[in-house]
Parts: structure tokens; C-alpha cells; sequence
């Protein structure tokens, strides 16, 4: 039986392992580390890491993340291949400029000679009570630009493998951890392993319907499924696990025989990744279907830092749960 850590401890683990196997993989953040003591990082995946291999590969910067993304860019394409970590998605916002204009058209712009091994850490997502400048869920205007990789693990297995995999890539890639799963315990292997990107998992099989659901909404999308189950109603959930690439090839071939299917993501429902999955599923899946595909998605409001009222913005187990039922007139037996 495989030993149980957490996700933080999976991202840890990739880290010391990918430093550990290539001295051009280096990390670079504000509050990484702290020269005049031990670095943990904001959250403690740091531990350990300048001890082993010093603070100029577990590197601290100044609070500017358009001169870290900037910086990291030029290493990238040096030869070296940075790790940079954000300490909120929501501080892309300050650097969007390099991540959207230099870091991902590099490459095409140099006809594709140039290699990008850039990967940039963010965690995302809401459930802490941050409010709305530190709860945002930003992955699709990501998705939305040539040139990025967006990853989006839903447990310590894929955290760890997806993240080796995305630091020995030579593509810029956005690496979304939410900070709610931080603390999820789950099997991990000791010995290494990759996950390619863009495979997605069959979480659960079902004949009733198809649930596809990304990052933290994966968890609730299960127990949504448990409480259909008790209900007669058979769901299958999906994670995607890189929502770019997109494995749209295990998703319809769900879809072809359930022919309905339910789409949950964190960000807002307007323009979302929600819209993305079910535009694609409407165009692949579309003789398939008994139902239009539902999305359940965050409420188009900054988050609030009341906790209850942040339950009411972002999606909840009975929110899958409703959706789902909605289609019960779709629903054969």
C-alpha cells in the first residue's frame, strides 16, 4: 500500500526531486526563503530546500511580480529552468503583461527555436475567506492564451507527478494549486513517476450521467455522486487534470453513453472555464446528447470574505447535485 502525504508535501517532494536530478531547475518567489534562517516558503513546501541546495537556487526576490516573471523568462531561455511561485493567482493581474505578451509568444515569435522550461506556481481558488483580491479562480484567462499549458491537480498523486512533468517541459506552463487541498491527504508512491499532460482520469464510472469537474470541485463533484447514488441516479466524474491541453477524447467518449453530462469549475460562469468545457463537449458530443450540458460555476460577484456568503458564491455539492436532477427528464431507466 502506497504511503499517504499531503498536497503541499507532493509539491515538496516533486521540487526536491526535480532539483535534486537537474541544477539548471531552480526556484525563485518572494518569501521563498529567508538567508537569515531556515526557508519554509509561505506555506512550508520549502522545507528543507535552501539547506540541500542553497539560496541561490531557492532564491528570494523583491515583491514585484513583473520583475520576477521578467526575470524568470530570461533564465528560461538561457538554459535554465525556473520554478516561480506566486503567493495568490489573484497577483498575475501585476504581471500579466509578461506572462501574456513575452512569456507565452516567445517561442512563436523566434519560429519556435527558443525553448520556454518556465513553469509559474499559483495558488487559486476560494473557501479560506481571503476575500476578493486573494480567492479568485483566474485558470481560464490562461486557457484563453496561445502559447501556455495550464495544469489544475486534484490530489497529492497528480500534484507530484503532473509538477515533474511540467518542470522537464519546454513550454511555459501555469501550475494551479488550490489552497483549499493543501492539506488533502492521498497515496503517493515513493518511488518517481511522471503523469503526461493532458490525459484526463475517469474519477468515478456511472451510466447516468457525466460529471466533469476541475481542481478542488473534483472532491465535491464525488460527493455529489455519492448522494445521486443513493438516489438511483449513476454518475460518472471526470477530472481533466490539464485543462490545456484538454483531453476532450475521454470526456466524449463518457458523454456518448450518457448522453448528459454537468461541467463544474470554481471561476466566474460568465466567459469561465465552465463555458470552455461545455462549448468543446457541445461541439465534439453534440448527437450525443439528450440534454443540454449544464454548467455550475462560481456567481458572477467578487468573492466575499463572509464565509457564508462565499459558500453562496462558488459551487457547493448541492449545487452538482441540482444540476443534475435537473436533467431527470432527460434520465432514462
Amino acid at each position: 500500500m502506497a504511503r499517504e502525504i499531503t498536497y503541499l508535501q507532493a509539491i515538496s517532494e516533486a521540487l526536491n526531486e526535480e532539483m535534486g536530478r537537474d541544477p539548471d531547475v531552480f526556484i525563485m518567489g518572494e518569501d521563498v526563503a529567508s538567508p537569515s534562517g531556515k526557508g519554509r516558503g509561505v506555506r512550508g513546501e520549502m522545507t528543507g530546500l535552501p539547506e540541500r541546495f542553497g539560496f541561490e537556487r531557492v532564491r528570494n526576490t523583491p515583491i514585484s511580480e513583473s520583475a520576477l516573471i521578467g526575470a524568470a523568462l530570461g533564465a528560461a531561455l538561457t538554459g535554465s529552468r525556473p520554478v516561480v511561485e506566486l503567493m495568490f493567482v489573484d497577483l498575475v493581474c501585476v504581471c500579466m503583461d509578461q506572462i501574456v505578451n513575452q512569456v507565452a509568444k516567445v517561442r512563436y515569435m523566434f519560429g519556435g527555436k527558443a525553448r520556454v522550461p518556465l513553469v509559474i506556481r499559483v495558488p487559486s481558488g476560494a473557501g479560506s475567506g481571503s476575500a476578493g483580491h486573494h480567492s479568485q479562480s483566474l485558470e481560464n484567462w490562461f486557457v484563453h492564451t496561445p502559447g501556455l499549458l495550464v495544469v489544475a491537480p486534484s490530489s497529492p498523486y497528480d500534484a507530484k507527478g503532473l509538477l515533474k512533468t511540467a518542470i522537464r517541459d519546454d513550454n511555459p506552463i501555469l501550475f494551479v494549486e488550490h489552497k483549499a487541498l493543501y492539506g488533502l491527504r492521498g497515496a503517493v508512491p515513493e518511488e518517481e513517476y511522471l503523469l503526461p499532460l493532458g490525459i484526463a482520469e475517469v474519477k468515478r464510472p456511472g451510466k447516468d450521467v457525466t460529471i466533469v469537474a476541475t481542481s478542488r470541485q473534483v472532491h465535491n463533484a464525488l460527493a455529489a455522486a455519492e448522494a445521486l447514488a443513493g438516489e438511483g441516479i449513476e454518475a460518472t466524474v471526470i477530472d481533466p487534470r490539464t485543462l490545456k491541453p484538454l483531453d476532450i477524447q475521454t470526456i466524449v467518449a463518457s458523454v456518448q453513453q450518457t448522453h448528459r453530462c454537468v461541467v463544474v469549475n470554481e471561476g466566474c460562469k460568465t466567459g469561465g472555464y465552465a463555458s470552455e468545457l461545455a462549448a468543446s463537449i457541445g461541439e465534439e458530443a453534440f448527437g450525443y446528447l439528450d440534454a443540454p450540458v449544464l454548467r455550475v460555476a462560481a456567481e458572477d460577484v467578487p468573492i466575499p470574505a463572509n464565509r457564508a456568503l462565499e459558500d453562496e458564491a462558488i459551487p457547493q455539492v448541492r449545487d452538482i447535485v441540482a444540476a443534475v436532477r435537473s436533467l431527470a427528464g432527460a434520465l432514462v431507466s
